[in-house]
């Protein structure tokens, strides 16, 4: 009766290790966001350094500098059409999917909450962001295994929306607060994680370093429209490096289709000594 007992092996120790730090680590939060104290919005979330109109578009750099997110998601979901039916397991690819469908709704919602800013187009925003953190978030989850990548992503779709119509409901901002910026630490947590087998390598710390950035001119948003003397605003600035944060998932995934390809066989024809119309297959492996 020995060979029935399965004895975990040294790799599966770590797995679940990560996998329980990871549920004790998304517990607190819900903690935080649930018990934590309330953060009400600022009275000036919706003013805006850059009020100009151009086209008959309000706000008019403020909204089409949305577009880098509405190319970054097209370009991903291009490049995952792409790739061989092998080359990426279902977990990475559905969780990479979602990254980058979100991303395009994220510019729809981003667009129509600044060609004209208040409450009502701002839950739009926030509602189309959870998407790709979604899908970000489960990336890199799945570096722990893929049960994690699907929870997490599953915890962010579950958790997101609830928070959003909560600060629409209540004014309070904290459960939007710790889905957002909660969520990046769970990111800065997880890429000190070695990768698993399988798992897109995506780096993380480069996703992290675009999204300070984004954040910090997010903040200097008048700052920076003085300091260019009116010609761009910090929170203009602020979308192009958010969208950039997609980048290092299509360093990723092009890596990927590059690996799939030089691995791939190729096969040569070539006539031997008399044959009609008949090739023999050299087979080499790049």
């Amino acid at each position: 009766m020995s060979f029935l007992i399965s004895l975990p092996t040294r790799r599966q120790k770590p797995v679940a290790r990560a996998e329980l730090g990871l549920l004790l680590g998304l517990i607190a939060l819900l903690a935080f966001a649930v018990f934590g104290p309330m953060l009400p919005a600022s009275a000036h979330q919706h003013g805006f350094a850059d009020q100009r109109a151009l086209w008959g578009i309000p706000c008019v750099v403020d909204v089409l500098s949305n577009l880098p997110f509405a190319i970054a998601g097209a370009w991903g979901l291009w490049a995952l059409r792409r790739l061989a039916p092998g080359a990426l397991d279902n977990t990475s690819r559905a969780l990479a999917a979602l990254f980058f469908a979100g991303l395009l709704c994220t510019a729809l919602g981003s667009s129509v909450y600044h060609w004209q800013p208040q409450d009502a187009g701002l839950l739009w925003d926030r509602l189309g962001m959870v998407l790709p953190f979604a899908g970000l978030l489960g990336l890199a989850a799945s570096r722990v295994s893929e049960r994690a990548g699907w929870a997490m992503a599953g915890a962010v779709l579950l958790a997101g929306p609830m928070a959003v119509l909560w600060w629409a409901h209540t004014g309070n901002l904290m459960p939007w607060a710790v889905v957002q910026l909660g969520g990046m630490l769970v990111v800065v947590a997880l890429a000190c994680l070695p990768r698993c087998d399988g798992a897109l390598a995506v780096h993380l710390g480069a996703v992290i370093g675009l999204y300070a950035v984004a954040k910090l001119f997010e903040a200097a948003d008048h700052a920076v429209f003085d300091a260019t003397h009116q010609w761009v605003s910090g929170h203009s600035i602020k979308h192009v490096f958010a969208a950039g944060a997609a980048w290092p998932v299509l360093l990723a995934l092009a890596a990927l289709r590059n690996s799939a390809a030089r691995s791939a066989p190729h096969v040569t024809l070539s006539g031997q000594n008399g044959a009609h119309a008949v090739g023999v297959a050299h087979i080499s492996r790049a």
